[in-house]
């Protein structure tokens, strides 16, 4: 890898982890496996993490082989400490690690993004692709949207009208009528 491309991808490691909260550690690779750059201190844990997350890929595509080699673009694999996210394009195998319960839309379209940007994709794509404020209104409506002991969903409880449509019907048993 030259030296500008090596610095471009470092450069797109650091904005990634910057305007998504939620990622922990990210690695970017070849297809091949090779480290392009890495939010890790010690290269021998990018290398381990981008080994673990090709070990993944191969698992999954082992499951569908009728799909093809490059059926599988993206995948989140979550445990009860965190998950693992692996997204590849053409060229490249971008890996990242978050906490426990991930905004997974987000960290996805995320880490999609940062591939983009260093494929020389659209301008839409060279923006920036969140912020850490929509990240977390993200995740406020995550949990929103998460169900209530009663089985209800919390989202779509919405407060009683007012005026005459909040008159009780007479199937309620609300008319004074037996």
């Amino acid at each position: 890898m030259l030296a500008s491309a090596a610095v471009e991808a470092k450069q797109a490691l650091a904005d990634l982890t910057e305007i998504s909260s939620q990622i922990q550690a990210a690695v970017l690779m070849d297809r091949q496996g090779e480290v392009a750059a890495s939010t890790l201190a010690d290269e021998a844990g990018a290398r381990k993490l981008g080994r673990a997350a090709f070990d993944l890929l191969s698992a999954a595509q082992g499951t569908r082989k009728s799909l093809g080699p490059e059926a599988l673009t993206q995948l989140e694999a979550a445990t009860l400490d965190g998950s693992v996210f692996v997204v590849r394009d053409g060229a490249r195998v971008l890996v990242a690690t978050t906490s426990a319960e991930p905004t997974v839309g987000l960290v996805f379209y995320d880490l999609k993004s940062c591939l983009r940007s260093l494929a020389g994709g659209s301008e839409e794509a060279k923006s920036k692709p969140a912020t850490k404020k929509a990240d977390d209104t993200a995740k406020k409506g995550d949990e929103a949207a998460k169900t209530t002991a009663t089985g209800e969903r919390a989202a779509s409880r919405s407060p009683k009208p007012k005026g005459e449509d909040a008159k009780p019907t007479k199937s309620e048993g609300q008319d004074g009528r037996s």
